[in-house]
């Protein structure tokens, strides 16, 4: 990918504007009643739209510009997707009782919050080979989450 190097020019600062004021409403949702997508499309859309208006001004390729829109949503479909199917399995594994039948397993053995640590860390240790580390992580989070609400 060619590098654009747009950052040090007003189109990067004001497109880091955007972005920060897009990142406040986003963590402030619950002060100001939006939903977290509504400030982050707007944020990227109005980012895009500023590289466009530079682009055109600038009489730059909008062909450089197409490229790079093109591999940013392939990315950001990728970890999309990824993290649909990671979320499917989890809510696969939690309708067929897994994560109860796990807790069941370690809560009626008595285990301290140590020993727990130990056994959810030895659980990842043989589950990360086989689903990828982020599934590792959040499968292990939910049975964590079970865990400490019946101690």
């Amino acid at each position: 990918m060619h590098d654009l190097h747009l950052a040090t020019t007003w189109v990067g600062w004001v497109s880091l504007a955007f972005f920060v004021i897009g990142y406040y409403f986003i963590a402030t949702e619950d002060k100001y009643r939006i939903n977290k997508a509504k400030p982050a499309l707007l944020a990227g859309t109005g980012i895009f739209m500023l590289i466009g208006f530079y682009f055109a001004i600038n009489g730059m390729d909008g062909h450089l510009l197409e490229r790079e829109i093109e591999h940013l949503i392939v990315e950001i479909s990728g970890i999309f997707f990824f993290l649909f199917v990671a979320m499917t399995y989890i809510e696969a594994m939690i309708d067929r009782g897994v994560f109860s039948t796990l807790r069941y397993n370690l809560v009626s053995k008595g285990y301290s919050y140590k020993k727990l640590f130990w056994v959810t860390g030895l659980l990842a240790f043989f589950i990360s080979p086989v689903a990828d580390n982020l599934t590792t992580a959040l499968i292990l989070s939910t049975v964590l989450i079970t865990i400490d609400k019946d101690k």
